[in-house]
């Protein structure tokens, strides 16, 4: 095979490769608009799509290297596809914690992973402590314990937030504004659960929905698997991988009918809403669509800089502040604590003139 030839066969693939990032990357920014029953496969790409950006942007550059320009025009079309999508992860600018002097309310919300289950009850403390450093007046905890020792969380908690509405299990809202009625939203079969507090604020009624997703179930496949390696027993790598990728289909889906359940009932809501949690997905997957629906995403509206809110090796954003469109956001960001496996976010939002 002549030298020409074996170019040609390498620009071939090159250009095959090209095409099949750009079928992947489109289907991807797509796969969350159907459910991920019966539709895995495609609901997948979702995930994968910052590493299919990645090689868009770098099968383009070769093109351009080569000064093939209309190969190039592949990759590029498809990176201006996906600017909604980045804008998900990434705002230019500069964050302004304090919103400028514009008065509004602040709103947080935290997983804060059962306080590590320490009994002093330093953490919860110190994290109240934050709180007012921020001037939050409402705060969503997901994974919250309210037993610390032989006291309880809320009882510190309720001097600067004077109202409380307790929900299943590990959900709770505070509230520096009265809360006049409150609901409860359980999923069967798991822990995860949802709620919400209707809370007036000026003479007006909001509701708050606070909510924690299905998990993905790695961490606890992961830490199974370590369990029986101490124990002595031989983990098989394709079993693992089996079962990381079984749980975390599973979880998907589940997370998808959670979503559902609480579409709904924001559908039957007749006050502005602020929706808060962990929904253990990430941009542009099932769960956020329909969590999002027509409401905004604080951070696409007025954050600044990349946002992942999973403190760990995974630097993926799976905690959120949506609001109505009768609001508006001022400011949109997150403190790097280390108090939890999350980072809190933060929101601070005016009413719409």
């Amino acid at each position: 095979m002549g030298k020409l030839a074996v170019q040609k066969y390498f620009s071939f693939t090159i250009l095959v490769i090209t095409v099949l990032l750009m079928v992947f990357t489109l289907t991807g920014l797509f796969g969350g608009d159907v459910t991920p029953a019966g539709n895995t496969a495609r609901a997948m790409l979702v995930y994968a799509l910052p590493l299919l950006i990645i090689g868009n942007i770098v099968f383009m550059i070769y093109w351009i290297v080569m000064r093939r320009w209309h190969w190039m025009l592949f990759p590029l079309l498809t990176l201006l596809c996906c600017i909604p999508y980045v804008g998900t992860l990434y705002q230019i600018g500069s964050v302004d914690e304090e919103g400028g002097k514009e008065k509004g309310i602040k709103i947080a919300s935290y997983n804060v992973a059962m306080f590590n289950r320490e009994t002093s009850g330093f953490i919860s403390q110190d994290i109240l402590s934050e709180m007012k450093k921020q001037n939050v007046d409402i705060v969503c905890f997901q994974e919250y314990n309210n037993q610390s020792g032989d006291k309880k969380n809320s009882d510190y908690y309720k001097e600067y937030f004077p109202y409380m509405a307790v929900g299943e299990s590990d959900m709770v809202i505070y509230s520096r504004y009265p809360i006049k009625n409150f609901k409860n939203i359980n999923f069967e079969m798991t822990n995860n659960s949802a709620m919400w507090a209707e809370i007036e604020i000026n003479d007006k009624i909001y509701r708050v929905y606070n909510a924690h997703l299905e998990t993905t179930g790695i961490n606890r496949t992961l830490h199974k698997a370590a369990k029986m390696t101490v124990q002595g027993f031989t983990v098989d790598n394709n079993r693992l991988l089996n079962a990381i990728y079984g749980n975390y289909t599973v979880g998907m889906i589940a997370r998808a009918g959670q979503a559902n359940m609480l579409a709904m009932d924001m559908r039957e809501c007749e006050v502005p809403i602020i929706v808060c949690g962990d929904f253990n997905d990430v941009p542009y997957s099932y769960v956020y669509n329909t969590m999002l629906g027509d409401k905004i995403d604080g951070f696409k509206e007025c954050g600044a800089g990349f946002m992942y809110t999973f403190r760990g090796s995974k630097k993926v954003r799976i905690d959120y502040i949506f609001h109505d469109e009768a609001l508006e956001g001022i400011t949109y960001y997150k403190r790097e604590y280390s108090y939890s496996d999350h980072y809190p976010v933060f929101m601070k939002l005016k009413v719409k003139k």
